[in-house]
């Protein structure tokens, strides 16, 4: 596990407690995740003494033959969460004046808690910067989850392209292709929900799928992943379903050429900004640089969206092990939009992409 890196992170900052608060932060620590609901899970490691990891009693045998080999602390409905682990922390610590905490994933309400048990603390510190940044560069295990979940993502593409045929609504096509990961490889859980978007819709980049049916002869969006062992993936792919105009080929084929050139450039010592700088020249120098609205890519990894923002502007530099996606798009309201995205980890030798679906426009046949 990566529980090492946290406890050397206290020592090396004069800090006696870590708690950890976000389900997926934990994981990365344990090997173990839940969804809590209303209820309370944490994870609290110290600098010179053993960790606990804290949860229901509803998880506390899962969390028991978890990968997790640490001590679980399980509580009671009926009993104060806040209490009984001011009790552990005690038990195990006199050292418990200087506190680092996960200000990213800690609620006020749990704060005030937290502080009502240990007034004399300091909770000042923050973690979210040093997880931030140790979850940036990927383990081999982790690489070979992110490669899993690219592949069911590919799967994915496959299924709704199949299923796309006149008069199909968008939300249809969406059922279609999360029904088919489930039953046919397993997949339980998106990474995000799914997005298909026919036509015009496709202009409006984050909007989710509707009841707008698929006709013939307009270009067609998919961006969709999946998680694979607690691990993302994130990939989009715009297809013509029938025969796409003259203007939809060029606005294809300018963002392809664009996210190809980033693909190819990509190279650690370089920055995010200088990154984002190569697709979006080629898109402008074509004249669609005001339809290209966001960043080139985002970071990916237990989250679909992690560091490093691929954007203009940011200077930090790209380093073998990071992982993040390359998507240039270009929306044009009213008519089209085009996005093409591979996620994948920055190597010595360049950017090696998770998925592997075409990025050749495909031509669907009309089907009835």
């Amino acid at each position: 596990m990566n529980l090492d890196k946290l406890q050397n992170w206290l020592q090396e900052n004069g800090m006696d407690v870590a708690y950890v608060s976000s389900p997926t932060t934990i994981n990365y620590f344990t090997g173990f995740i839940t969804d809590p609901e209303e209820r309370i899970f944490k994870l609290f490691a110290f600098k010179d003494a053993e960790p606990f990891l804290f949860c229901p009693a509803l998880n506390y045998e899962e969390a028991k033959t978890s990968a997790w080999d640490g001590d679980v602390v399980g509580y009671l409905d009926s009993e104060d969460p806040w209490g009984k682990i001011a009790e552990e922390i005690k038990q195990r610590s006199k050292d418990y004046q200087n506190w680092a905490v996960e200000k990213n994933g800690l609620t006020v309400a749990h704060y005030q808690a937290l502080h009502a048990q240990f007034p004399d603390s300091d909770f000042s510190k923050d973690l979210s910067d040093f997880i931030a940044h140790i979850r940036l560069f990927k383990t081999e295990s982790e690489l070979v989850k992110l490669r899993k979940a690219g592949e069911e993502a590919d799967f994915a593409f496959q299924i709704g392209f199949e299923a796309l045929r006149n008069g199909v609504t968008e939300r249809a096509v969406v059922s279609q292709i999360e029904y088919q990961l489930k039953l046919q490889k397993g997949v339980m859980q998106t990474s995000f929900d799914t997005i298909v978007q026919a036509g015009k819709n496709a202009a409006n980049p984050h909007q989710g799928p509707s009841m707008n049916t698929v006709q013939p002869n307009e270009l067609v969006l998919f961006d969709l992943g999946t998680m694979h062992e607690g691990y993302a993936s994130d990939s989009s792919r715009t297809v013509a379903y029938g025969e796409p105009t003259d203007k939809m080929r060029e606005i294809y084929e300018v963002n392809r050429t664009a996210q190809q050139a980033a693909i190819d450039a990509a190279k650690p010592g370089m920055t995010a900004s200088e990154l984002d700088g190569v697709a979006r020249k080629i898109i402008t120098d074509a004249g669609y640089g005001e339809y290209f609205i966001h960043r080139l890519g985002h970071g990916i990894g237990m989250e679909v969206h992690e560091f490093p923002s691929i954007a203009n502007g940011n200077d930090v530099v790209l380093e073998e092990g990071m992982c993040f996606s390359i998507e240039p798009g270009i929306y044009i309201p009213g008519f089209a939009g085009v996005r093409i995205e591979d996620c994948g980890v920055l190597t010595k030798d360049g950017f090696k992409p998770f998925t592997h679906t075409s990025k050749e426009l495909k031509v669907l046949p009309v089907k009835e």
